[in-house]
């Protein structure tokens, strides 16, 4: 069935995939974050196998993206040197992808599918 918890990662300024951004994954227990993983963004800008399948717990997730080594490799300053998007998780039957939109002075995100 794959990965129940997935992102992909487009540059908006550049209208192409995010490839090589650095995304670290962790989850909130017991008050403080868990880190679970470092990736990368593939070469369509997506990470998709961050977790094997029953690994998706309820409760609140963080997606960390290093936006300012992206940009750099371009030559690019930007605003937003990470963006960090905290979810919950609240239905395990449900797929989790979770998109970023980047820009060098922007991001946004949106529940996806």
């Amino acid at each position: 069935m794959g990965s129940p918890l997935t992102t992909h990662v487009l540059d908006t300024a550049h209208g192409v995939p995010a490839s090589g951004i650095e995304v670290t994954l962790a989850v909130l227990r017991d008050g403080d974050w868990v880190h679970l993983g470092r990736y990368a963004t593939n070469a369509d800008g997506r990470v998709p196998d961050m977790l094997a399948e029953g690994a998706l717990t309820t409760g609140t997730w963080r997606l960390r993206f290093d936006v300012a080594e992206y940009f750099g490799r371009r030559q690019l300053r930007c605003f937003f040197p990470s963006a960090e998007l905290v979810f919950e998780v609240t239905d395990l039957s449900r797929h989790h992808h979770v998109p970023l939109l980047v820009s060098p002075f922007s991001y946004s995100t949106y529940r996806g599918s």
